[in-house]
């Protein structure tokens, strides 16, 4: 399955919050959406970082002071991996394993298309599965 065909499915909507805000804001917003990730935008299209979960608890374990109050451009991971509409499911379980990353913005050119989770693609992945199950299951019952 192509990452085009599972936005269809599921949408492309992408929470995003500015580099300028602040942590707390973030925080606040990934609650509120239930959501692992932002994507972090600034003044170069289409993102400039993005912001997990996991960067949140990193700096608080490591007892950074005042994290809530720190910029959003102070934490977030800027070595971002992307990838575009036309990647497959297959390719981006090889991605997000390698990378150790769960969340991976979808860009098309300059544009922010949407974002893919571990959650997404494994959804996405099991249902290819299912499909091909009942497939086989059909060819081998016609014979």
């Amino acid at each position: 399955m192509k990452v085009s065909e599972l936005l269809q499915q599921k949408g492309s909507a992408v929470a995003t919050i500015n580099q300028s805000q602040l942590v707390g804001d973030a925080v606040q917003l990934l609650r509120e959406r239930g959501i692992g990730a932002l994507v972090v935008v600034g003044a170069t299209p289409p993102l400039v970082g993005i912001l997990s979960e996991r960067d949140v608890v990193r700096a608080l374990a490591n007892g950074e002071e005042g994290v809530l109050d720190q910029r959003v451009s102070e934490l977030m991971t800027v070595n971002i991996t992307v990838c575009s509409p036309s990647s497959t499911t297959l390719e981006l379980m090889e991605l997000m394993t390698e990378m150790r990353v769960r969340h991976i913005p979808v860009t098309d050119g300059e544009s922010l298309v949407g974002i893919v989770s571990i959650g997404d693609v494994v959804h996405a992945r099991l249902h290819e599965l299912e499909r091909e199950k009942t497939e086989l299951l059909e060819y081998v019952s016609a014979r």
